[in-house]
């Protein structure tokens, strides 16, 4: 277990943790003196302190890069958060226009979603709600043009319409296979499907949880 901060190195942390969120990069030591109404000197201490007892890490002596740290002495949540974009929806029911722009952006865990160029998809429907994946929830995808059989795509149809399925490649044709009895598979000619990305979680929002 960690020692316990005193009440002076807790103040100087949370205030390391508002302007890292805030503003991507620590303060200047002459900076957080001046915020803090301490001595310049204190504040390096008091920075020095909080290594030593494993609640940030610099990358030297006098750089401006400092990581705060969780109790396990991985990266804190604050700095592990990305932000992707939230494009168009999707429909996980009946093919929905693919909207290309953006409908604002998402904040996750980069240590859950390491990818690169990630994008999220909001949910229509019903036809995956035995995979998990239910009306209003946000798909998080890894960018693919390319999927192998039974993963969970965002496909692309007739180059306009997309949709969040179940994929299989067969001899003369791919399938697009809901999870929902109530729902059919759908085939197509391998012209008529572009994939585009596969997904790798669902968050699911507060109006997803309503009944």
């Amino acid at each position: 277990m960690r020692p316990t901060l005193t009440q002076n190195q807790q103040k100087v942390l949370e205030y390391l943790k508002k302007i890292i969120t805030k503003n991507g990069q620590a303060p200047s030591l002459r900076t957080a003196a001046e915020a803090l109404s301490i001595s310049h000197a204190a504040v390096a201490q008091t920075l020095k302190a909080l290594e030593d007892k494993t609640y940030i890490r610099r990358e030297g002596r006098y750089s401006r890069i400092v990581h705060i740290l969780d109790k396990t002495g991985d990266l804190h949540i604050t700095q592990r958060q990305k932000q992707i974009p939230i494009i168009g929806h999707v429909t996980a029911g009946l093919p929905m226009y693919a909207q290309q722009e953006w409908e604002g952006s998402l904040l996750v865990d980069a240590k859950l979603y390491p990818g690169q160029n990630l994008f999220a998809l909001n949910i229509q429907g019903h036809s995956m709600k035995n995979a998990g994946i239910l009306d209003r929830d946000i798909a998080i995808c890894e960018p693919r043009q390319f999927a192998h059989n039974k993963e969970i795509v965002v496909a692309l149809i007739h180059h306009e319409e997309a949709t969040v399925k179940r994929f299989f490649m067969h001899p003369d044709f791919i399938e697009l296979r809901p999870e929902n009895p109530d729902f059919h598979s759908q085939k197509y000619e391998f012209e008529d499907i572009l994939i585009q990305g596969k997904v790798i979680g669902i968050i699911r929002t507060p109006q997803g949880m309503e009944i």
